[in-house]
């Protein structure tokens, strides 16, 4: 890569951190139009074109660097991802065969290609994946993902068994490499809660006054791609799908801080407007009414979020809880949502989650905040989405009916399951696993959360607790 290339990537990132999206595109652009020569370059554009959401720029570029380097394992993963997020799901498999045939020691591309399609007794990779396992030592990183993948393939195959044992494997070896407590996490949210109170949204906050902001939250795995792609085919409507520039704007404007607790404390007296404004200046160009994000992290920020778009709309997707955690367990996220591969983690984030919501119920302006099941979401599809329509204060819209034909790429662990007209067979997914998923079952049972016919109540995060042990 030349020096000039390099300086523009460099200041195509500072562009970037500084919230200045439309100069980093710019830059973006006229890097790409003459890199066609420089494969190196266009694969580092193709993961910051990746990172801003724009996947067909990303294609491009991951094809053409393809096109240079046809027997390159890396640009034939990356050219699967954006494949992957289009839609294209038949290229993609075929792309990850081809870097699992060059490359077999990369566990990603097993995984990925395992979630492309329900596999077949006809056509699966079960005895590939088992000979390959056998022959990876305990510590090997490749471990996790094929047995990850296992654990997938052989549930579609009915295997349940088999398939929670390669899971487990899986997940406590990415366990095993974490430092993670979630302690942490459950003492920031009680933090926020006690910081965005029922005082703070009695004070009058200047915000930006913008509609476009639709912001849908919930767990990983709780139905939030589904409302993202109903809303999202509707014709005044675009989704940016998961981004961090609502966090990015927060942490580069409320200042240095010495850890979580000092910027939760130091947001609450931040220019809501000036972040208002730097978040909206982010959101992509065009005439829409509504703009969705989907970050399942912004469920943090809905404080934020009320005071600096005092005309933002809000979302949030609940689900039965034992689905929502074992649904999450056999993802494999790699770095985000490190609590999902220990059930005793699950377990105490979800309480911890849950009471979050228990508050910004109580605190958040009824108008614009919205509650929506996902069992309820997948047993009267076009019930709901009116309803979701409704509260994003739009005309009702056909097209939300035929989500699975929306064009809009998407890179979320849904990604292939979306493409697929409505289903409901992921509701009591976690009764084919009730002896394995039975310490989670008493940790909400010990917290007073019924399984059956959850009820979503008003208690705090200090009933939320975990038992004494």
């Amino acid at each position: 890569m030349g020096d000039a290339a390099a300086e523009a990537l460099r200041r195509i990132d500072a562009h970037h951190r500084a919230g200045d999206a439309g100069a980093c595109i710019t830059e973006m652009h006229a890097l790409a139009a003459g890199a066609g020569e420089q494969p190196d370059v266009l694969q580092e554009l193709g993961l910051r074109y990746t990172l801003l959401g724009l996947f067909q720029e990303a294609e491009r570029c991951y094809a053409t660097a393809l096109a240079r380097r046809p027997d390159d394992p890396s640009c034939l993963y990356n050219h699967a991802t954006t494949l992957i997020a289009l839609g294209r799901l038949d290229e993609a498999e075929a792309a990850l065969d081809r870097v699992i045939a060059l490359a077999p020691g990369d566990g990603d591309a097993w995984y990925n290609r395992s979630t492309l399609r329900r596999q077949t007794p006809a056509r699966n990779h079960v005895a590939a994946l088992e000979a390959r396992i056998a022959r990876l030592p305990e510590a090997d990183p490749a471990l996790v993902p094929l047995c990850h993948a296992l654990a997938k393939e052989r549930e579609d195959l009915g295997e349940h068994a088999a398939s929670f044992t390669s899971l487990k494997r899986g997940a406590d070896a990415r366990r095993r490499r974490l430092q993670y407590r979630v302690e942490d996490d459950l003492d920031t949210m009680r933090l926020i809660a006690d910081t965005f109170d029922a005082g703070f949204f009695a004070r009058r906050h200047a915000g930006h006054d913008d509609a476009r902001p639709l912001f849908v939250v919930g767990l990983p795995r709780s139905g939030t791609t589904l409302v993202d792609r109903t809303l999202g085919s509707h014709h005044a409507v675009t989704s940016r799908g998961e981004s961090a520039d609502l966090a990015q704007a927060v942490v580069r404007l409320a200042g240095p801080a010495s850890g979580k607790a000092d910027l939760v404390r130091r947001t609450a007296g931040m220019d809501f407007a000036a972040l208002g404004r730097a978040y909206c200046g982010t959101l992509p160009a065009g005439g829409h009414a509504r703009v969705i994000d989907k970050t399942p992290g912004n469920v943090l920020y809905l404080g934020l979020i009320a005071a600096a778009l005092p005309q933002a709309r809000i979302i949030h997707l609940r689900r039965n809880p034992m689905d929502a955690c074992y649904a999450m367990y056999k993802t494999l996220f790699r770095m985000a949502y490190p609590f999902s591969y220990d059930l005793d983690d699950l377990g105490r984030y979800w309480l911890g989650h849950d009471a979050l919501m228990a508050h910004w119920r109580r605190v958040l302006p009824a108008d614009r905040f919205l509650e929506v099941d996902y069992e309820d979401l997948v047993a009267d599809h076009e019930g709901v989405s009116r309803r979701l329509v409704a509260h994003a204060d739009l005309a009702w819209d056909d097209a939300c009916l035929a989500f699975d034909r929306n064009p809009q790429p998407t890179l979320t662990a849904s990604a292939a399951q979306v493409r697929q007209p409505v289903y409901r067979s992921s509701v009591g997914l976690w009764r084919n696993h009730e002896r394995e998923l039975a310490p989670l079952m008493r940790r909400f049972e010990a917290a007073g959360v019924p399984i059956e016919g959850h009820a979503f109540d008003d208690r705090s995060l200090d009933d939320h607790k975990a038992p004494a042990a």
